[in-house]
């Protein structure tokens, strides 16, 4: 899903989070930040995704779909402040002291490093099994089972085959 197949009142409620917390950061910091690209593809379970050296954030279109408001509140300066982080210092721990003090100061918002979203509809498994179980694989898994991986149950040792619908 691009940002123009977004419906138009998402995709300008994400526009205007975006401006309105970098103005945040250029008052703060008393200096002018680059506005990043913005995109939006399925990334698994994460909300969001900061692509430092790309001044590019990536949100999950399902996931923001879903929370629209905890991703204007609490995704989005997330990520911004991954990539203030990089402008700012460089090469430093992801979510150590210096984004922690971007999300607090800047933004007055709790340092969390993960969402708590229900994320069952933004992410694809496929249904394998074995003699005793059967267990969801990760679209990476079953991409790798297509190409040779063999993955095994820990409790009888099976190899896992895609289940029958």
């Amino acid at each position: 899903m691009a940002l123009s197949d977004l419906p138009p009142a998402l995709k300008h409620a994400i526009e205007d989070a975006v401006e309105q917390y970098y103005q945040q950061a250029d008052s703060y910091f008393k200096r002018y930040f680059t506005r990043p690209t913005l995109s939006f593809r399925r990334s698994g379970k994460n909300a969001g995704s900061a692509f430092l050296q790309q001044n590019r954030i990536n949100f999950h279109p399902v996931l923001f779909k879903e929370n629209t408001e905890a991703f204007l509140t609490d995704v989005v300066p997330h990520e911004i402040s991954h990539l203030l982080v990089w402008q700012l210092f460089g090469k430093v721990k992801p979510h150590g002291t210096e984004w922690q003090s971007i999300m607090r100061g800047v933004f007055n918002r709790e340092p969390n490093t993960t969402h708590t979203f229900d994320t069952k509809s933004a992410v694809k498994t496929f249904a394998y099994q074995c003699q005793c179980n059967t267990y969801s694989l990760s679209t990476r898994r079953h991409n790798n089972v297509r190409k040779g991986t063999q993955y095994r149950c820990k409790r009888c040792n099976q190899i896992l085959v895609p289940a029958l619908q």
